[in-house]
C-alpha cells in the first residue's frame, strides 16, 4: 500500500508539472535590433539576458503556474521599424508587455505605441530623458538615463581640472541628448572649462574630416557620445591621428561600451588609457541572484557579464514579478503592481519614481561606477577603479600615456 501510495503521489505531481506547461503560455515581446543599422551587439546581450531569465523562471514552473514565452522582433535600430514591432507584438501576438527596448529613438517611437495600447513597457536600456519626460503611464524605467550619465561625467571632468573638452555625439535623441545635459551640467560644476560637442552621423564610416582640427591644438578630453560600431570607428581614427589618448588628452566614453565583447577586437590599441563610466564591475555588490545570473551568462559565453545582461534580466523579472503581484496578466494589473511595488532583482531593489519629469517611472539610484583600461585586452574586473558607489572620486589613480 505505502510503496502504491508513493507512486501515486509521484505521478500527481508528474501530472501538474505536465499541466502547468500545458497551461496556456504568457507572451512577453522583446523588441531589439538583430540587424544593421542597429546596435546588433547590444540587442544580442539584451537577448541573452533575457534568455537565461525565462529559462530560469521556467525550470521553476514559469509565472502563475504557465510557462513563460518570448517573441523577439528585430527593429534593426531604425524607429518606424521599432514602431511596427511593436504594433504586431500588441496587436497580433497579443503580449502581455514589451521589453528589450535599447536605442532611445527607437524606444520613443515604440512608446507611442503601447501607450496607445495601454500596454506595459519596460525600458531596457534608452537613456534619453524625453522617455521619461513624457509621463506614460505605460513606460517604467530600471535602465539607466542621460542625467545619470552626464551628471556623473561631469563631476568627474571637474575633478580633473580640464580646462576645454570635445564630445562626439551620434546624432540620435540619446546622443544629442547627453551632449547637451553635459554642457549644462558642466556649466554648474565646472564653469571655467571649455565645451563643445559636434554630432556624427551614427551610420558613418569615416570622422577623420572632425577628428582632424584637433591635432594641432588638442583638447584635454574628449568623450565618446556614440555607440558601436560608430564608437569603434571614431576610437580608432582618433588614436590613429595622435589625438586621444594621449599625453595631453585623455579619452572618456560616456556610453558604457567597454565591456561588449567585440571590444578589444575591434579598438585594440585604442582602448587602453581610456576612461570610462560603467553600469556594472564585478567589484560591486550585487544580490545573490545577480551572482546567479553572471555566473549562467559567462559559463554559457565564456565571456564576463555586462550591464545589459542584468539590465535585461531585470527587464522581465520585473514583468514577472508584477504580474505574481498582481495575480492576473491584464495590462492594468501590471502597470499598477510595477508602479506601486518594492522589487529584488539582479541589480538591487527596486521603486519607481512618481515624481514628474526625467525621474518618472525611473530608479532613480541605479548604481554606477568610473574605472579606467589600462592594459590591452583587459577585463573589466582587471580595470582600475575611479569611484565605486558611495565612495570619492579617486582622480590620483587616472593615468595617461608618457607618448
Amino acid at each position: 500500500m505505502k510503496l502504491s501510495f508513493r507512486f501515486a503521489i509521484a505521478a500527481s505531481a508528474t501530472m501538474l508539472a505536465a499541466a502547468s506547461y500545458a497551461a496556456e503560455p504568457i507572451v512577453v515581446g522583446v523588441s531589439i535590433a538583430q540587424s544593421p543599422p542597429g546596435s546588433v551587439v547590444q540587442g544580442t546581450q539584451v537577448k541573452d539576458g533575457v534568455d537565461i531569465v525565462v529559462k530560469m523562471l521556467n525550470d521553476k514552473g514559469g509565472v502563475l503556474g504557465r510557462p513563460l514565452k518570448v517573441i523577439y522582433e528585430d527593429n534593426q535600430g531604425i524607429p518606424e521599424k521599432g514602431r511596427a514591432a511593436v504594433e504586431k507584438l500588441v496587436n497580433r501576438d497579443k503580449v502581455v508587455a514589451v521589453t528589450g527596448g535599447h536605442q532611445s529613438s527607437v524606444c520613443l517611437a515604440e512608446i507611442e505605441v503601447a501607450h496607445r495600447g495601454k500596454t506595459p513597457y519596460v525600458n531596457t536600456n534608452c537613456w534619453s530623458d524625453d522617455i521619461r519626460t513624457k509621463g506614460y503611464p505605460e513606460v517604467f524605467n530600471p535602465g539607466n538615463y542621460n542625467t545619470r550619465v552626464s551628471s556623473a561625467m561631469a563631476e568627474t571632468i571637474a575633478a580633473l581640472k580640464v580646462k576645454s573638452v570635445v564630445a562626439f555625439a551620434e546624432n540620435t535623441d540619446y546622443g544629442i541628448g547627453q551632449a547637451k545635459l553635459l554642457g549644462d551640467f558642466l556649466k554648474k560644476l565646472a564653469p571655467e572649462t571649455q565645451y563643445k560637442y559636434v554630432a556624427l552621423d551614427r551610420a558613418g564610416k569615416d570622422f577623420t574630416p572632425a577628428v582632424l582640427p584637433l591635432r594641432g591644438s588638442p583638447p584635454e578630453l574628449v568623450v565618446n557620445i556614440m555607440l558601436p560600431p560608430a564608437a569603434y570607428i571614431l576610437m580608432n581614427q582618433l588614436y590613429e591621428q595622435g589625438v586621444a589618448p594621449g599625453p595631453k588628452t585623455i579619452f572618456y566614453d560616456g556610453a558604457g561600451i567597454a565591456d561588449y565583447p567585440d571590444f578589444w577586437q575591434n579598438v585594440k590599441e585604442a582602448g587602453k588609457y581610456m576612461l570610462a563610466f560603467g553600469l556594472y564591475h564585478p567589484a560591486m555588490p550585487m544580490p545573490d541572484l545577480g551572482k546567479q545570473v553572471g555566473d549562467l551568462y559567462q559559463k554559457q559565453s565564456g565571456n564576463e557579464p555586462n550591464r545589459l545582461i542584468f539590465q535585461a534580466a531585470d527587464s522581465v523579472l520585473l514583468i514577472a514579478r508584477a504580474i505574481e503581484k498582481a495575480g492576473s496578466t491584464d495590462g492594468a494589473a501590471i502597470i499598477k503592481a510595477l508602479k506601486e511595488g518594492e522589487f529584488e532583482e539582479t541589480r538591487g531593489k527596486f521603486r519607481f519614481s512618481q515624481d514628474s519629469g526625467y525621474s518618472y517611472q525611473q530608479w532613480v539610484e541605479i548604481p554606477y561606477v568610473t574605472y579606467q583600461l589600462t592594459e590591452e585586452n583587459q577585463p573589466i574586473s582587471k580595470t582600475t577603479l575611479i569611484q565605486v558607489p558611495g565612495q570619492p572620486l579617486m582622480i590620483d589613480k587616472v593615468l595617461k600615456p608618457t607618448k
